[in-house]
């Protein structure tokens, strides 16, 4: 029997695959679970235009990624800390930090996870920093920080 997947199933498919199961296990497990639902004609139509608008929306996703991507690149947050001698910071710039200064400076809202750091930023000067937007779409953002008077 034909199935279409609402849910992921071990061993049989992914939501929204069309896959072959036994009749019984159909019947018996799938079906009372809301694990799948027949494979007729108007649920293949239904299944065919969800697909259809997921990628429209993952498409308009990808290019709304790529206009904060240019704009990213393009930007310089400034980041002030307290300094001791020969630039070293007292503390340090975290991801926390810099998700914040850009919310604040170019009202862009980054969550802090995204933002990749090797190790915090403790020293005066510019730093880049990759910025994983989207999966496939990372951005490099310069952080300058300066000493704070």
């Amino acid at each position: 029997m034909k199935v279409i997947l609402l849910g992921d199933v071990k061993g049989l498919g992914k939501k929204g695959d069309l896959v072959n199961a036994k009749d019984g296990y159909a019947r018996n497990f799938l079906f009372p679970k809301n694990l799948a639902i027949e494979a007729t004609e108007g649920n293949l139509k239904v299944l065919k235009e969800k697909k259809k608008s997921e990628a429209i929306k993952k498409e308009e996703e990808y290019n709304k990624a790529l206009e904060l991507k240019k704009k990213l690149d393009e930007s310089i947050v400034e980041i002030k800390g307290k300094a001791g001698d020969g630039g070293r910071l007292f503390g340090s710039i975290t991801s926390k930090d810099i998700a914040e200064a850009l919310q604040k400076q170019y009202k862009v809202k980054i969550d802090k996870r995204k933002i990749v750091l090797d190790e915090n930023i403790k020293t005066i000067g510019t730093t880049i920093v990759e910025v994983k937007i989207y999966p496939e779409v990372v951005a490099k953002l310069r952080v300058k920080v300066v000493e704070e008077n």
